[in-house]
């Protein structure tokens, strides 16, 4: 009688390697989509990237590369104005950038979909990330927009269909924060 075996456990995931599940930024463009966004703006940033493809070969959705993230609040505020749904992909240090504009979105009731990647935090090695990435969620409160965080993929993915939700049928200001450990180390 052959001997039954049994898979072992993967090995704890090593620091320097993504996620294993690599398939969550296109679970979150087709969310995206289905919550009609038709455009995203946003400043370059490695963890976005893969979204920031999906989005940019789409022709039905316009892709807003920004110079500074605040341009993004403005850029949601005009979209909402004009009959359109957008997302802000920023990274936890240009929060910090955006809070003056952030009170043009909770003043005006201005529906505000942000996804944030984190800094600062799990396996950072730029002490220069570690201060805002501490006053991300805190700043973002103080400003009077409801903060939700995403540590794993089914986080994620349940994460922004509530907040979507939140911006867009309750006309609130939402933003997801994409923690540093579902995106894996920052390599340089």
């Amino acid at each position: 009688m052959a001997r039954k075996t049994t898979a072992r456990p993967a090995a704890t995931e090593s620091l320097d390697r993504a996620p294993l599940d690599v398939e969550w930024p296109e679970q979150l463009y087709r969310l995206l989509k289905a919550a009609q966004v038709r455009q995203v703006s946003y400043v370059p940033d490695a963890g976005h990237s893969a979204l920031i493809r999906l989005f940019a070969a789409d022709s039905e959705v316009v892709s807003n590369v920004l110079t500074t993230e605040e341009e993004g609040i403005a850029i949601a505020t005009g979209a909402w104005l004009g009959g359109s749904r957008s997302v802000l992909l920023l990274q936890s240090s240009g929060v910090g950038n955006c809070v003056n504009m952030l009170s043009l979105v909770t003043m005006t009731r201005t529906p505000l979909l942000m996804l944030v990647t984190m800094r600062g935090e799990w396996a950072e090695f730029n002490p220069w990330q570690v201060p805002m990435g501490l006053a991300t969620a805190p700043v973002l409160a103080a400003m009077g927009i409801h903060v939700m965080r995403a540590d794993t993929p089914s986080d994620l993915i349940e994460t922004v269909e509530s907040a979507a939700a939140l911006a867009f049928e309750a006309e609130q200001q939402a933003a997801v924060l994409l923690s540093q450990r579902l995106l894996g180390r920052k390599k340089w």
